[in-house]
């Protein structure tokens, strides 16, 4: 699992955002931070178990106090535990965006 946040309004990836990789139950599997790019470039485990996951950001430490979204979760549906999942997210303070990367 990787991750990438990117700061649409600045034009520049989004550093040092804290992230949660947990199960769709609230389950933990991994954390991390944003490096100088914007990345997480090993968030958990090489294999997962089919089911929901949910990525966590900590989005209102970056955007600061008076953050419209304070915290953004993506959660998603893996159907093949073995690939690579990338899931990036576009930040904005009034809007966010996501897809499945390669």
């Amino acid at each position: 699992m990787t991750t990438h946040v990117l700061d649409t309004a600045a034009g520049r990836p989004a550093t040092g955002i804290a992230v949660r990789f947990e199960t769709a139950g609230g389950k933990p599997i991994a954390e991390g931070r944003t490096d100088d790019d914007g990345r997480i470039r090993d968030l958990g485990p090489e294999t997962l178990e089919p089911g929901g996951y949910r990525l966590v950001f900590d989005t209102g430490a970056y955007l600061g106090p008076d953050a419209f979204f304070p915290e953004v979760a993506l959660t998603f549906r893996i159907s093949d535990g073995t690939a690579h999942h990338h899931v990036p997210l576009l930040l904005s303070p009034f809007a966010y965006s996501t897809y499945r990367g390669s």
